[in-house]
């Protein structure tokens, strides 16, 4: 009995460890920079940016780990997809966009089409996956 807790506390350990170790590699992740495909986004250019046929808005923050995860996939489908447009709204800086948009888990990415809200995507998605809700929600 005393080997099986023996390997248990093993097994444990290694998760632990694991688990502080990726929490610290995405804590100092250091930020992606933007493609120059990428629309920043704020209060003066929001309305403007709406008048896209398909935009993908991601709303993020600068100290949020999986918003770094998600920043390159983001800058492949702006330099990949020629008919949908990114743009990125720093919710630090744009509260209002925020709660006008009732997004209260970063990352999230609101997709509009023809300026109205028709999908939602929250959380760390592949890029195939990202696509494919794009694609429905515009579709639907």
């Amino acid at each position: 009995m005393s080997i099986t807790l023996i390997v248990i506390l093993a097994v444990v350990a290694i998760l632990v460890g694991l688990i502080s170790f990726n929490y610290f590699r995405m804590k100092n992740a250091k930020p992606v920079e933007n493609s120059k495909k990428i629309l920043t986004l704020g209060n003066k250019n929001f309305k403007l940016a709406l008048k896209k046929e398909i935009l993908l808005v991601d709303f993020w923050a600068p100290w949020c780990g999986p918003c770094k995860m998600v920043a390159p996939i983001l800058n492949e489908i702006a330099e990949t997809e020629t008919d949908v447009t990114i743009g990125k709204v720093n919710v630090d800086h744009n509260q209002d966009l925020a709660k006008k948009y009732k997004v209260r888990n970063i990352p999230t990415m609101v997709i509009f089409k023809n300026g109205v809200e028709v999908g939602r995507i929250v959380g760390v998605k592949t890029k195939k996956s990202i696509l494919n809700d794009v694609r429905s929600a515009v579709a639907g």
